[in-house]
């Protein structure tokens, strides 16, 4: 017969060894307290999507897009420059026309009334004073719906 103290201690070594196999720090699954400033950020990114088909086909532009590296927020100028995490927002072009807009909802850009045909809109992640971080382009083609 096995001593009970030996089978617990031997749960208790497997149980220990097993944890650590699929543990993940907080730190590694949320990254940086968002109360610290950091030393130095790795580069921001924007990660864009096609539009949603099925709201393209009623003739609604809906584009999802994620940021990396960079919150999403309404805190513009020269000093927040200095806030860490790094915030910015985006800067929005249809069409190569000479103005854009600009957007810190952080939620899914939405256009509606395009005319049918081609279209493409530039999205530019832009840091609190304007400077442009990176770019993507969506390009896509606006059905006649009646």
């Amino acid at each position: 017969m096995i001593p009970i103290a030996s089978v617990i201690a031997a749960v208790g070594v497997t149980l220990v060894a097993n944890s650590g196999a699929f543990a993940q720090s907080a730190a590694a699954f949320r990254g940086a307290a968002p109360l610290v400033p950091l030393a130095s950020e790795p580069p921001p990114k924007l990660i864009v999507d096609p539009p949603l088909a099925e709201s393209l086909s009623h003739g609604r532009v809906v584009i999802q897009y994620r940021t990396e590296n960079l919150h999403i927020v309404p805190v513009y100028g020269p000093a927040a420059l200095a806030v860490s995490p790094r915030v910015g927002h985006l800067h929005l072009t249809l069409d190569d026309l000479p103005w854009h807009w600009v957007d810190a909802s952080n939620e899914p850009l939405t256009v509606v009334g395009l005319p049918p045909g081609p279209h493409k809109i530039r999205l530019e992640l832009a840091n609190a004073n304007h400077m442009v971080l990176d770019t993507q382009v969506v390009t896509f083609v606006v059905p006649s719906v009646k």
